[in-house]
């Protein structure tokens, strides 16, 4: 989980994961996906995403023998993605990756270890259902963008087939949740059913995402118009197509593209606020205020809001700006360790080392994933070298 604000960097604004829709009935602009500045290039193929490799699966029949493929024995397989790779799998929020890869390469974020552990149950012949989980809207930096993310995970249940095949255990028990955040795992947030072809059209978009934030615009238009291909009622991928055409200072076809993703969802914040600084940049000023405003209006009870603000205020050295927004953040909710660590990166560019080290610990002690706990350790480490260079030249 865990990946836009009214004050962006570099103006601009991304949708990564998941969000809901709405049915619609309005044709999609397929003229969009017909732009011929741009080279398609081939991408992977749905079968593609899902795949395992035969290693794995070789794995899998030798830890779950047909005979004990039982809803009970799922329950081994969060333990199986944790502990039977190469080495524990680590929660990365950038990576995205296929099944496969996943596995392999032990470098994922939420969507893909998903898409991985869907693919090991149903070898094991047990059903999964992936399911959008309805978080607040949050913002992470990457690259000098702030960019928002979402989060989604999977129920695993006993199909109706296996069950006539042996007996059930406790049959009170009907399906297993198998969730990569322990923040959501801790909150009881809401939950709606989405599809496989949702799933795969996440996929791309992230794809597309992550070259568009190295300037590959040829790849990441072929993703989008594969996530657009995959599920047209995508609405995140419309809306980073739109990102897309802004890039290009394409302004029609990109005011085109976010009115669609908003058409499919009138909650699609991150279009609604790009429409606004498209209204900006083309003198329709104060549309682009109504928009923002209300927006801002939205969000003000969301920490995560406050922190994306002060990640911008940060980033352009308005440090006394950043300390009120994160303060703000930590009032909303004191459990962010995201929140801790702006406070302790703030207060060490304005030189006041004690509150930096106050705060980069607490975040440090706040944070639940290993990768977060080795960052903050090592600026920790680096922070009482140069607290002691200071002390010793003193």
């Amino acid at each position: 989980m865990k990946t836009i604000t009214v004050a962006l960097i570099s103006s601009l604004s991304f949708l990564t994961a998941c969000n809901s829709t709405q049915t619609n009935l309005v044709p999609p602009p397929l003229s969009l996906t017909q732009a011929n500045e741009f080279i398609v290039s081939e991408v992977e193929s749905q079968e593609q995403i899902f795949a395992l490799t035969p290693q794995i699966k070789e794995q899998l029949n030798t830890s779950f023998p047909k005979e004990a493929r039982t809803l009970q024995n799922a329950k081994k397989l969060l333990y199986f993605l944790l502990k039977n790779g190469d080495s524990s799998l680590s929660y990365q929020s950038g990576a995205t990756l296929t099944a496969g890869q996943s596995y392999a390469n032990l470098n994922a974020n939420c969507l893909s270890l998903s898409i991985l552990a869907y693919s090991l149950a149903e070898h094991l012949g047990l059903e999964g259902q992936f399911q959008q989980v309805h978080i607040p809207e949050y913002w992470a930096l990457n690259n000098g963008f702030n960019l928002l993310t979402g989060h989604i995970n999977l129920k695993v249940k006993e199909s109706n087939k296996a069950s006539v095949n042996h007996k059930v255990i406790y049959p009170q028990e009907r399906a297993i949740i198998i969730d990569f955040d322990p923040n959501s795992r801790q909150e009881a947030f809401r939950t709606t059913n989405i599809n496989k072809a949702r799933i795969t059209a996440m996929f791309y978009n992230n794809k597309g995402v992550s070259a568009m934030l190295k300037n590959d615009y040829d790849l990441a238009y072929s993703y989008y118009l594969a996530a657009i291909n995959a599920d047209y009622k995508y609405s995140g991928a419309w809306g980073n197509l739109g990102v897309l055409f802004r890039l290009n200072n394409d302004f029609q076809r990109a005011e085109t593209a976010y009115q669609y993703a908003i058409t499919l969802n009138s909650d699609n914040n991150t279009a609604l606020g790009n429409l606004a600084r498209l209204y900006n940049l083309t003198d329709r000023v104060q549309q682009g205020r109504e928009i923002l405003a209300m927006l801002d209006k939205k969000r003000q009870a969301n920490p995560y809001y406050h922190i994306s603000l002060g990640n911008d205020a940060y980033t352009t050295k308005r440090y006394r700006d950043a300390i009120k927004h994160y303060r703000k953040a930590r009032e909303l909710d004191p459990k962010l360790h995201d929140t801790d660590f702006g406070l302790a990166r703030t207060y060490y560019q304005l030189g006041d080392l004690k509150l930096a080290k106050k705060y980069l610990t607490m975040a440090n002690d706040k944070a639940d994933f290993e990768e977060d706990k080795k960052r903050y350790e090592s600026k920790l480490r680096a922070l009482r070298s140069h607290t002691a260079k200071l002390s010793y030249h003193d």
